[in-house]
């Protein structure tokens, strides 16, 4: 069975988050074809206004359609008024959490592209049992050009800037 991803926004009209069905994502290539998607909407002019953390969630919408197993909603932005705080997503540890940069805060990692957004998944692991952390990056172009995408196992949560905020937040 496949995943299908829909958005849905705000009342103030800015991306909300996302409705998962037919099932989660699997593997750390499935989250960062999620992510992919996720990156594809952030890229749209004024959708996120701003850097935005989302977190997967295992509730459902109100009346929701047969096959919904869950949502990626919005949790706040990364800085300031109602941002999350640092430990808030440790129990419990959500499947997944996402930071989306809009074109405006993201840097290109090449020069050609514009009307950049990006964002990070990280999946995190529990490394005393061998599970380890899993993270996915991606850059897009508002009509929907991939200019970036990159999926690793064995993450180093201080590596980079993205995971570190994000492992912030569940540590």
């Amino acid at each position: 069975m496949g995943i299908e991803v829909s958005a849905f926004a705000g009342q103030d009209r800015s991306l909300a988050g996302f409705i998962l069905s037919g099932r989660w994502p699997d593997t750390t290539r499935e989250w960062t074809q999620f992510l992919a998607i996720a990156v594809r909407f952030a890229a749209m002019p004024g959708l996120l206004p701003t850097t935005t953390v989302f977190r997967a969630v295992e509730e459902l919408p109100e009346e929701p359609q047969p096959d919904v197993v869950g949502l990626v909603t919005a949790a706040g932005p990364v800085l300031g008024d109602g941002a999350p705080r640092p430990g808030q997503f440790a129990d419990p540890q959500p499947a997944a959490l996402i930071v989306l940069h809009p074109p405006t805060e993201t840097h290109p990692s090449t020069p050609e592209a514009e009307g950049v957004a990006s964002g990070c998944v990280l999946l995190p692991g529990i490394p005393h049992l061998g599970l380890d952390h899993r993270a996915g990056w991606v850059e897009a172009e508002a009509d929907g050009t991939v200019t970036r995408l990159l999926s690793r196992v064995s993450v180093d949560l201080g590596e980079d800037p993205d995971i570190a905020v994000l492992a912030t937040l569940c540590a």
